[in-house]
């Protein structure tokens, strides 16, 4: 937006305003059309007035528009509106969740920097550290999610990043955020947590202690499973590393994509609330069922984290994972099973979806590795959605009775 244009009134005051307030209103900035709706802009670039003008943007003189890789008012919306709701004073988004982890092994870290990554991470996550990042001299180590000593230990002189996902994919796991923080900070390295499960409705890991947190926008943020984005958010000392990314490597934001994540975050409260309570019903009436091992949700008295999840989390999450009898054979007789359900590796959807991590999300692990991460063959992935928690109750049933 160029400085001639004044928005005054047109713009919420959000001084003060609260959670649901910000996800409705944070990071629109109306045009002189006034329109009341979060625009879309569907531009590559943009004109300027003269070429001394287009001299001063291109070198970050002046602020306003320069090129869409790196620079459009919608997908600007949507990082201004994650920043908001995360607390975090700047976000930068980018074409997946994927990219947005690329972006901060990219821009923060250099060869022979030592990356610490807890066991139990989405697999791809796993993939892009271990096949790609150690090929160009960064070293990668493992801890176990929850072992605070092992974290401390495991730090070294060249550390630069501690790597977590708290809840994990798919056990929910817990780390202890804001100890580890302390733990990272203590030893001159930074914390990043991929807040994907949880969302800023859920958890805000910078407020915790965290420098950094990721999120891929395609999960819950979208929430109806429709398009594709990550998003990277903390202080701006960093977040310039990530403009420095996305504006060079190219792993851009679709402002189409923004615009549907900012009617996401609208809702996102509301709909986080709604996964929760069915997620929880779920998981107690699995629990009870003969042909269930183990049942691995937050929400639980008999999680092993049930506590520090209610002293860090405003809700337990949407993603029920459980291991049936029989192993690999009989996780995939009680998914064919299920017929409301769908089938797909997918989550944060309105609709359930289920799925085997095994050969799924963490396929490509080696069977050492599934191991390490907790992964078993038995293990069954159900991300609950928005339909009526009766109705999924039976399907699931109708997976037990397969077993």
């Amino acid at each position: 937006m160029t400085q001639e244009w004044d928005a005054g009134r047109l713009d919420s005051d959000l001084e003060g305003v609260s959670f649901d307030t910000l996800a409705v209103r944070a990071g629109q900035h109306r045009t002189p059309e006034g329109e009341h709706s979060d625009p879309l802009f569907f531009t590559s670039s943009y004109v300027f007035r003269t070429a001394a003008d287009a001299a001063a943007r291109f070198a970050g003189e002046v602020p306003g528009n320069v090129y869409s890789r790196y620079t459009n008012p919608t997908v600007r919306s949507f990082e201004e509106r994650i920043a908001a709701l995360e607390g975090a004073e700047q976000a930068v988004g980018f074409a997946t969740g994927m990219a947005a982890i690329t972006a901060v092994a990219m821009g923060l870290c250099s060869a022979g920097d030592h990356v610490l990554i807890s066991q139990s991470v989405f697999g791809s996550t796993i993939s892009l550290f271990d096949k790609y990042f150690k090929r160009f001299g960064i070293e990668v180590e493992y801890v176990p999610l929850a072992n605070l000593d092992g974290w401390k230990a495991a730090i070294k002189a060249n550390t630069k990043l501690l790597f977590v996902e708290s809840p994990s994919n798919p056990l929910a796991e817990l780390v202890d955020i804001a100890a580890l923080a302390d733990i990272a900070h203590a030893k001159g390295t930074l914390l990043v947590v991929d807040n994907c499960f949880s969302t800023p409705a859920l958890q805000q890991p910078l407020k915790l202690g965290a420098d950094i947190v990721v999120h891929s926008a395609t999960k819950f943020i979208d929430g109806q499973g429709r398009c594709m984005g990550g998003v990277v958010a903390g202080r701006a000392e960093h977040m310039k590393e990530m403009v420095g990314v996305v504006r060079t490597a190219g792993a851009s934001l679709s402002p189409f994509n923004a615009w549907i994540f900012l009617k996401g975050l609208e809702t996102l409260n509301l709909r986080m609330r709604a996964h929760c309570a069915s997620a929880q019903v779920l998981a107690q009436w699995l629990e009870q069922q003969d042909g269930i091992e183990k049942v691995h949700y937050a929400g639980l008295p008999s999680h092993p984290q049930h506590e520090l999840a209610k002293r860090q989390m405003r809700g337990f999450g949407g993603v029920v994972s459980f291991e049936v009898k029989g192993g690999k054979e009989g996780a995939w007789r009680f998914i064919d099973a299920t017929r409301l359900i769908s089938i797909t590796a997918n989550l944060g959807d309105s609709k359930t979806t289920i799925t085997h991590p095994g050969t799924t999300s963490h396929g490509r692990l080696s069977p050492q590795e599934r191991e390490a991460a907790g992964i078993r063959d038995s293990l069954i992935r159900v991300a609950v959605g928005l339909e009526d928690v009766t109705d999924l109750q039976a399907d699931l049933a109708r997976g037990l009775a397969a077993l």
